[in-house]
């Protein structure tokens, strides 16, 4: 294809897909409220736009990791019900409350502080309690639950919400699942009357047992895949191309790119994009003798990288096409129908999140719909 403008890579978001990817999670999740989680710039998408999209097709609870990602999703989507996944920061607990800013609280120290403030404001400011059932992370200690009740009731202050966090529900038969699942209704039942959330992406396609009241889905939303050895049931949402350069030709024997890890074995003709690693391409991607490396789809071939990725450039093995080469300015998708989010990830071992949450290089963006559909 060609780009638009001929400068510089172009970075396609398709809203539309976005919208249809979350409305096809809430009827799996039909009984519970279906949330959005738009931390890490809406997994490299635009939280603004992707915030207002998702908003469209009827997400109105929304996680972000940071205040300041909250107060991003605020300024897009003012009546959202906003949790900050990181929780309190210390002595931040004004800013939450002008920005109406939930945060998920996960110590002891962060209840006292929010704690404070509703004291001190005489207002049962909104929160969620996070509960660590086996990643290690964030959470209170399961032992805690305890001092977390005696510490509250005499306020009377409940949390919006009690929650936890899968470690392996990308592999649904992991013991781990069930354990967790167990640990979380232990806690749970401490709390009556408080819903509860446990499923992300992969939770939420689990089973309806992970539901609870609310799941929390990412990188399902944004086209990726959440459930290990399973078909990908979600759109591509985010289609990226890149310039070709130059076509050069080059020998059997001659050494490609930085470090000569990669020696053709024939006589060849290589196309140079204008796009590396610091345009969010992982050198993982890159390609040696002993090992392939990740793939782009030129004139409807997918074509091989070869050689190392480097900061501003990527080589690619266009030979295959004979004369049907690429010309100066022409488009490689690098992401998109073609080049699947999850096997370019795969190619550079691993995962779609980072490779979405890798998309600030130097290309243009354009948005695609607005979200809206009709119901």
């Amino acid at each position: 294809m060609a780009l638009n403008s001929g400068l510089g890579g172009q970075l396609s978001i398709d809203l539309g897909a976005l919208a249809r990817n979350w409305r096809a999670l809430d009827k799996v999740s039909a009984g519970a409220l279906t949330a959005a989680v738009v931390k890490a710039d809406a997994y490299g998408t635009g939280i603004d736009m992707a915030s207002k999209a998702l908003h469209a097709a009827g997400a109105r609870f929304f996680f972000t990791a940071t205040p300041d990602e909250g107060m991003a999703v605020r300024a897009a989507v003012p009546d959202a019900h906003i949790f900050v996944l990181d929780g309190l920061y210390p002595g931040a607990a004004n800013l939450y409350v002008r920005q109406n800013l939930m945060p998920v609280i996960s110590s002891l120290a962060m209840l006292e502080e929010w704690l404070a403030k509703c004291v001190e404001r005489n207002e049962a400011y909104p929160s969620a309690f996070h509960f660590d059932t086996g990643m290690n992370r964030l959470g209170f200690r399961l032992n805690e639950a305890v001092r977390v009740k005696e510490r509250i009731e005499p306020l009377g202050y409940a949390p919006q919400m009690v929650m936890s966090h899968l470690a392996c529900a990308d592999q649904p038969s992991h013991e781990k699942n069930r354990t967790q699942f167990a640990l979380f209704g232990s806690i749970v039942a401490q709390f009556p009357g408080v819903p509860a959330s446990l499923a992300n992406s992969a939770g939420l396609m689990t089973g309806r047992d992970y539901h609870f009241q609310m799941v929390r889905p990412g990188i399902a939303l944004y086209g990726g895949r959440a459930v290990s050895g399973r078909k990908n049931p979600m759109a591509p949402v985010a289609t990226l191309h890149v310039p070709v350069l130059q076509v050069t030709e080059a020998r059997t024997g001659e050494s490609v790119g930085y470090g000569a890890a990669y020696v053709l074995s024939r006589n060849s003709r290589l196309a140079i994009l204008g796009y590396g690693y610091a345009d969010g391409f992982l050198r993982s991607l890159s390609s040696t003798n002993r090992r392939p490396g990740g793939k782009v789809m030129i004139r409807g071939q997918l074509c091989p990288i070869v050689g190392r990725i480097s900061m501003d450039l990527t080589i690619v093995d266009v030979t295959d096409l004979g004369d049907n080469l690429p010309s100066p300015g022409e488009g490689a998708e690098v992401l998109g129908p073609n080049v699947l989010l999850d096997d370019q990830a795969d190619a550079g071992d691993t995962i779609g999140y980072e490779l979405l949450t890798s998309l600030k290089g130097r290309y243009n963006r354009n948005y695609v719909g607005d979200g809206k559909l009709p119901s």
